[in-house]
């Protein structure tokens, strides 16, 4: 991923006659450019870097340096919660409900969604049928199984809900991201940023927490 450099910009009330004005109100330090037609390197380096976060580092007594720290959201490491019904479409493209065909020990699925509540399913028509689906079709497909402890795949009983269990959900995505594209152009897309699985009832076969940690290790191991 590209990481613009930082910057220093240095202003001072004497810059260019009083060009730049500088104003201090309630914990807002606002320069204004009042001159474009004699300044307009500053006015075009204050478009360019809208919605950055700043360091604000005192030089001396009198002179305030401003180191850009980059895009706001990614400075400060904004969380990004990864959720099918987010407004950002790439977003989406994260969440196991995306359409994001892929393939898996042998098997085409439509969806991480598919994959996952398929396993609840004993016999290999049942699997078949509901790894063809995506969305909220393929989770409530799911709930048409049985509960149980344990699942059945690849010739091993796993425990539902265990490490193991959970290895599974990391081999789907990591088939996934590797195979869809754009699923991973959206991935990283997020850089370094805290990813969050928050619903409204979370999962007791894979807590949400869990399920962000797979993607972050995944957007990691993509990376290097």
């Amino acid at each position: 991923m590209k990481v613009e450099p930082h910057y220093e910009l240095l202003f001072k009330l004497n810059y260019k006659e009083h060009a730049v004005k500088v104003r201090l109100k309630n914990g807002l330090l606002v320069l204004t450019a009042e001159q474009d037609n004699e300044i307009q390197e500053v006015c075009d380096w204050i478009a360019a870097h809208a919605d950055h976060a700043f360091r604000a580092v005192a030089q001396d007594s009198r002179t305030m340096l401003l180191r850009d720290l980059g895009p706001y959201l990614e400075a400060c490491r904004e969380p990004i919660n990864v959720s099918s019904r987010a407004t950002d479409e790439a977003v989406r493209l994260i969440s196991n409900f995306a359409y994001t065909p892929f393939s898996l020990h042998g098997r085409a699925y439509a969806s991480v969604e598919g994959f996952w509540q398929g396993l609840k399913f004993p016999d290999e028509e049942s699997r078949s049928r509901v790894a063809q689906m995506h969305g909220l079709e393929a989770k409530q497909a799911g709930a048409e199984a049985l509960e149980a402890e344990t699942i059945q795949y690849e010739g091993r009983t796993i425990r539902v809900g265990t490490y193991e269990h959970w290895g599974l959900m990391y081999e789907a995505c990591w088939a996934k991201f590797t195979q869809a594209e754009e699923a991973q152009r959206a991935l990283l897309n997020t850089g370094t940023r805290p990813l969050t699985h928050r619903s409204r009832r979370d999962s007791r076969s894979i807590p949400g927490a869990i399920m962000a940690d797979i993607w972050m290790r995944i957007r990691t191991r993509l990376m290097n």
